[in-house]
């Protein structure tokens, strides 16, 4: 593994992350592969919810306990693989399992064996929020055993798998709410510049488990009666549920061609502002959105009209995306020539809103797009299929 870097290269331009692994497990996609054709052949993952979750059916649960897009059996893990027992796997929240095997997974796409890994200053940044697990655990009763603390503390989402690989470097835990993920990605970012990771997995986890989570969301109101997130269309009435995980192993890209990686995508920048006092807690605000991407495109070191695709947030709801919609104007359309046009689309429209792993689903989409060399259709425009 290659050792610290400085954080600005020649000219004082930040120094670009590689992407030379990644993993996930969506709906309808245990794979990158899986993720790939789904989306390029513009299916939906979108359908009931599975018998086996808590809320199924519940009318308290409004639309999210009749339709949202979920991953097959998250209740199963190889614990042994893992070195986990049965009694410790029983009293672990899934999230911390499901991390491990995508960190596993992205190991693997990227070549790397564990082994070379052990003792490094890697980093684990892991966007996630909400307990549902621990609701359940509470819900059950019976006393706590020596493994409920570390089975359900959020911050082991991370540090399970720094455990694990035996690595060194930070593990933290981000919550950020809808943005968690990708923070940590920013984040992530941050601490290889700064030379305080020599690699670093970013990603984040969700899993819908109970049914007191599923009636709180119905209670914002936010959620989509049809049961089909909209992008950025006129019959947009909210967004659908969605769950999974996904994770990406980075390295700056001076490392990443010294270790001879294949190198996925590179990240030229990010940035992470706040909506401040908007009209409402949970409404957003454009002035922050505009003060994001103006930011990212500084920290990249390009010209806001220099951006040809963007993929959005676009949750589908009335409120976020004409906010979403008039920041991307404001920012990307200066300057822009008309022939230019910029690309947007959502992978929301095919898997749902996942949340606190939304934003690497979006990355991970981005990432595979630009391997193809092609952009797949956004789902649910003008009332049917359609392009993005």
């Amino acid at each position: 593994m290659s050792s610290g870097v400085p954080t600005r290269g020649a000219g004082g331009r930040a120094r670009p992350i590689a992407v030379v692994g990644l993993a996930c497990r969506f709906p309808g996609a245990p794979g990158p592969a899986a993720f790939r054709r789904l989306l390029a052949e513009g299916r939906s993952a979108v359908g009931g919810v599975p018998g086996d979750r808590p809320f199924a059916g519940d009318p308290a649960a409004g639309p999210a306990g009749e339709h949202g897009a979920f991953v097959d059996r998250p209740d199963l893990f190889d614990a042994d693989f893992f070195g986990v027992s049965p009694r410790e796997a029983a009293e672990t929240d899934p999230r911390q399992r499901l991390m491990l095997e995508l960190g596993w997974e992205a190991l693997e796409d990227a070549r790397i064996p564990a082994s070379a890994l052990s003792a490094t200053a890697t980093g684990v940044f892991a966007g996630a929020f909400g307990d549902d697990y621990a609701l359940l655990r509470h819900a059950r009763g019976g006393p706590p055993t020596a493994h409920t603390m570390a089975g359900l503390q959020r911050t082991m989402i991370a540090n399970r798998l720094s455990y694990v690989l035996g690595l060194r470097g930070p593990g933290l835990v981000v919550d950020t709410g809808q943005s968690s993920s990708l923070t940590a990605v920013v984040e992530a970012v941050r601490a290889l510049r700064e030379g305080a990771c020599t690699a670093a997995f970013a990603g984040g986890v969700h899993l819908h488990l109970s049914a007191e989570s599923a009636a709180a969301e119905a209670g914002l109101g936010g959620l989509s009666p049809s049961g089909r997130c909209r992008p950025f269309d006129a019959g947009a009435d909210g967004y659908v549920r969605g769950e999974g995980g996904g994770l990406v192993l980075l390295k700056t890209l001076d490392a990443a061609l010294a270790d001879g990686d294949r190198i996925r995508a590179v990240i030229l920048g990010g940035a992470v502002s706040g909506d401040g006092a908007t009209r409402g807690l949970t409404v957003p605000g454009r002035d922050g959105q505009e003060e994001a991407l103006r930011g990212a495109c500084r920290d990249a070191r390009i010209a806001p009209h220099e951006v040809r695709y963007v993929e959005l947030h676009g949750t589908g709801t009335p409120v976020g995306d004409p906010v979403e919609a008039e920041a991307l104007g404001a920012v990307f359309g200066q300057g822009r020539p008309r022939d230019e046009p910029l690309r947007v689309g959502s992978v929301k429209a095919a898997i749902g809103h996942l949340e606190a792993a939304a934003g690497i689903a979006g990355l991970i989409a981005t990432v595979l797009a630009v391997a193809e060399g092609e952009l797949a259709p956004t789902l649910n425009h003008g009332g049917g299929g359609g392009g993005g």
